[in-house]
């Protein structure tokens, strides 16, 4: 196995994220504090809450948190549920139990990094890359050109970051059948399900729909509580579950109890808590488009269709790189440059930044960035 290199997004973050005065890249929608959360529990989830013990729980996650999770999907069991510390433990344990050395996998790019990483230490990965002139759309036929006979896996994440990109109905079920032509496993990076701006533009869970389907769902982005870490992987494999199961005892071992339980009061309000989140998420994308359309010289924008982060492009002459780094040091405002999404599996776009828009801050955040480019009208 190939060592591992340096996450570049959370290098990034761990300097940036809690000491600068404007987060403007966050990937989570909006949280809510434990006596918020609490507020929204029944009496006996209350109750259950006052008096739970802080022991070991399960591994495989606790028997009431897996019929949770199961109930927010469509055909989906107790059984076909599997819990994690979050999304990115996940994906470490799904790409362990399925890869080997004589495989070959391919991964939508750009992407969130471990999503290509951790299979190209594993096996020979390729990239299938999101353009921006095909409006981020998926090339379905140059993804059917690069499977090979020991083709295992094929990694997609829509709504997709950094883009906001969801394929089209038609696209997600010939990707399936292509994928089930070929014996293909199919993982679902499904962590932005629910915040779509237009609910019609909801993909179905990949699990629901094909028998090697993995679903890949966390408490962080649509629920907006990343401090839970909480995540889950859904497959109709029990017998590959019981693999991730394995894997995941060297790593966590089981969730925190406390977690798993606030978890489950979450799911149950689910109506509530993302749907608050979808309101907020919709009105601050407004405030963004209204931002970037105040600089039509400077920027250029896209529209996403889901999740709460998006990807412009900067067309100043100083270049994306500079412009990020002159907006955290002098005014505390971050962003995500384009090298934050380099790969390593092809090119990808060098002029671009990820702004998310899902948090209470968000309209005083570009408030905060007028006023750095005003100040910096020679860049503008």
């Amino acid at each position: 196995m190939t060592k591992l290199p340096d996450f570049n997004l959370e290098v990034y973050l761990g300097k940036w994220e809690f000491a600068a005065r404007w987060h403007m890249t966050p990937s989570d929608a909006q949280t809510l504090t434990i006596k918020e959360l609490l507020e929204l529990a029944d009496p006996a989830d209350r109750a259950a809450w006052e008096e739970l013990p802080l022991g070991y729980i399960e591994t495989w996650g606790t028997p009431k948190l897996r019929a949770t999770v199961a109930a927010t999907y469509k055909g989906i069991t107790a059984d076909d549920v599997l819990a994690f510390a979050g999304a990115e433990e996940g994906i470490y344990c799904a790409m362990h139990a399925l890869l080997t050395k004589d495989d070959h996998a391919i991964v939508v790019t750009p992407n969130y990094q471990s999503a290509e990483q951790v299979p190209l230490s594993l096996c020979a990965t390729e990239g299938v890359a999101l353009r921006p002139e095909r409006n981020w759309d998926l090339d379905l036929e140059e993804l059917a050109a690069k499977i090979r006979p020991n083709t295992k896996l094929i990694s997609i994440n829509f709504p997709h970051n950094p883009t906001g990109k969801i394929i089209d109905r038609a696209s997600f079920d010939a990707l399936v059948a292509l994928c089930r032509k070929h014996g293909i496993w199919l993982f679902s990076d499904e962590v932005y399900r629910g915040l779509e701006i237009n609910p019609a533009r909801q993909l179905p869970a990949v699990t629901e729909l094909y028998e090697r389907g993995l679903s890949l769902g966390v408490m962080s982005k649509a629920y907006g509580l990343p401090g839970l870490r909480i995540g889950w992987v859904l497959s109709k494999d029990h017998a590959l579950l019981s693999q991730m199961e394995r894997i995941k005892n060297y790593l966590s071992i089981c969730n925190a109890g406390p977690s798993e339980h606030l978890a489950i009061i979450a799911l149950k309000a689910r109506e509530k808590v993302v749907g608050r989140n979808v309101a907020l998420v919709r009105d601050n994308l407004k405030a963004v488009e209204q931002f970037f359309a105040e600089y039509p010289g400077l920027f250029e924008w896209y529209r996403p269709d889901g999740g709460c982060v998006a990807y412009p492009r900067y067309l100043g002459a100083d270049g994306v790189e500079a412009f990020a780094k002159r907006m955290v040091e002098e005014a505390g405002i971050v962003v995500l440059p384009s090298s934050i999404y380099h790969s390593s599996l092809g090119p990808t776009p060098k002029d671009r930044f990820r702004i998310g828009f899902g948090r209470f801050q968000t309209k005083a955040g570009l408030d905060a960035m007028r006023h750095f480019l005003g100040l910096n009208r020679s860049a503008a």
